[in-house]
């Protein structure tokens, strides 16, 4: 079509004067030249900007002013002896606080053991629709439930070697224990976004492709609740923070 053109107006203006005929022509060709290229280039450029940045930091626990020393006087009674506990910052999950609900999520199938007393993890954090299964290591009954407004079950009692699990479909904190050992307690944090991370044993986490915008970025505690900061993610950027929390390692 644009050669089509071109030709038709060749044919018209060397029918003028030869002055008159160049200048129309190279008018011409330069109108035609811009009408070719700039659709072309429109799309390219809308393409290549990027709409999401990444969000980059660390979290550190401090031991809070006047923290008591820990003392095994008053131990809770254990059938089983005390294991090696975890350390704490796989108690942490970062998260932002109002990231755009996504329509569409992919199921993770997560797994909150019973084991020596205790859930392990005592975190888990998974999207909406999300599995979690509760298998018994231990050598004797145990008898998962919740309360949480968000999701309230019992699974019963079962033995070792068995497991229940329960699907999530609504987000919010699930608080997690056991009806047969009072000292059992866990969370699972459920999420209507995939804007999440359970830091790594050195406390980094990250956040990719986050849309542009701004933020309230959530650091989350089992014990101390959550400490939030105001960020701003740009396009194409990474927006580093920190958080210090003051949790006792012990």
């Amino acid at each position: 079509m644009v050669r089509a053109r071109i030709t038709e107006a060749l044919c018209r203006v060397l029918s003028r004067s030869p002055i008159r005929a160049w200048a129309t022509l190279a008018t011409t060709a330069v109108v035609l030249a811009l009408a070719t290229v700039t659709p072309e280039m429109a799309p390219t450029t809308a393409a290549s900007g990027a709409a999401t940045g990444r969000i980059e930091g660390t979290v550190r626990l401090v031991a809070p002013p006047g923290a008591a020393i820990p003392s095994g006087a008053y131990s809770p009674r254990r059938v089983s002896r005390p294991p090696h506990r975890a350390s704490e910052i796989a108690n942490v999950v970062v998260y932002l606080k109002d990231a755009p609900r996504a329509a569409t999520l992919s199921a993770i199938r997560a797994q909150m053991r019973q084991e020596d007393e205790g859930f392990v993890p005592r975190l888990v954090a998974v999207t909406r629709g999300s599995t979690v299964e509760f298998p018994n290591a231990d050598p004797y009954f145990h008898n998962v439930f919740s309360l949480s407004r968000g999701a309230t079950f019992d699974l019963g009692r079962y033995p070792r070697g068995e497991r229940r699990s329960r699907t999530f479909s609504h987000p919010g904190l699930i608080k997690v224990y056991c009806h047969l050992h009072s000292q059992m307690s866990a969370s699972i944090m459920v999420f209507d976004h995939t804007h999440f991370a359970i830091p790594e044993t050195d406390g980094h986490f990250a956040l990719a492709d986050v849309p542009a915008g701004e933020y309230r970025l959530s650091a989350w505690h089992e014990r101390i609740g959550e400490s939030a900061k105001s960020i701003v993610v740009d396009a194409g950027r990474i927006v580093r923070i920190e958080f210090t929390l003051p949790v006792e390692t012990q």
